[in-house]
């Protein structure tokens, strides 16, 4: 916990009391959380102009574990049942990175059985942002997307959702991560200069669909190669909505995490957990997914 913003050296492991559980949550007993770079940005105050966080702060909004308690007018579960979600409260303070966590029952589903503790606390916030992010650009069987980051936390799941929807992907990495996209499904192109070009000798008539997974001025590039402007869809420059697409951030949908299940549980959802850490070294895994360099989720077991 922070008992103000700061940063990973100012994260303390320190007892506080169990959370209440209101109506319509379930108390969950925590296997693991995953992390995720929202996580320190919240911590730092980058965040503070649109959210309200409270003091001391338990960071964290992906978690899987077991209910140890049901809340007034909860009859989707009951104790014992396994779990997981990506718990974001209208407010931020009381998060994942404990041994219990109140979640909304509109923010956790059933986890899946064909993944471990690790891998389903790595699912809920890339999970969600990836398969949100598709659906809001409304992509359909046979049409040819452009996934920028793909081999990243989000851009990995977005692949391998793509896939099983029939799509057709070309998707941007660094050539260490090529022959890792090619395993997902996805036709890699290195970034950088000439990448339009690169895509275009892939896709001469262009693409039907664009995500953003990255920023850093790939709006301009994506609708250059778009058939219509309306299916670019970025989490990280407003420039998509300016240019006639759309800007996603992430909600909890029990639904949506419930599709997610079903793919992994299909065997066409895999995650890649890149590094474990115990709670007590949160900040360690903080500093490793500050260098922004793994492939795989970070999570930490409690």
């Amino acid at each position: 916990m922070l008992e103000k913003y700061g940063s990973a050296d100012d994260l303390r492991l320190t007892d506080v009391p169990d959370p209440k559980v209101a109506p319509g949550e379930v108390l969950i007993r925590v296997k693991a959380a995953g992390v995720n770079p929202v996580d320190w940005k919240v911590a730092a105050g980058y965040l503070d102009p649109i959210m309200e966080v409270g003091f001391p702060l338990i960071p964290g909004w992906d978690v899987a574990g077991v209910v140890e308690a049901v809340g007034l007018d909860v009859p989707e579960y009951q104790v014992g049942d396994e779990v997981f979600g990506y718990v974001r409260k209208d407010w931020v303070q009381q998060g994942a990175y404990a041994e219990l966590v109140a979640a909304p029952v509109r923010s956790v589903a059933r986890k899946p059985a064909a993944l471990s503790w690790e891998e389903a606390a790595g699912v809920p916030l890339a999970g969600l942002t990836a398969y949100q992010s598709v659906q809001r650009a409304g992509v359909r069987a046979g049409e040819t997307v452009l996934v920028h980051a793909a081999s990243g936390g989000v851009g990995a799941f977005a692949v391998q959702i793509l896939v099983d929807l029939g799509a057709r992907v070309i998707g941007t990495a660094s050539e260490r991560n090529h022959e890792f996209l090619r395993g997902l499904g996805a036709e890699p192109v290195t970034y950088g200069d000439g990448l339009e070009d690169r895509v275009r000798e892939l896709a001469p008539q262009g693409v039907d669909a664009a995500l953003d997974f990255v920023g850093g001025g790939v709006v301009d590039l994506s609708q250059a190669l778009l058939k219509q402007r309306e299916r670019m869809v970025s989490i990280a420059d407003q420039a998509a909505v300016e240019q006639g697409g759309h800007s996603l951030w992430v909600r909890p949908d029990p639904e949506d995490l419930a599709e997610l299940a079903r793919l992994a549980d299909a065997g066409k959802l895999k995650v890649n957990v890149e590094r474990t850490f115990p709670l007590a070294e949160a900040a360690d895994a903080w500093r490793l997914n500050q260098e922004g360099r793994t492939r795989g989720k970070i999570v930490l077991t409690v």
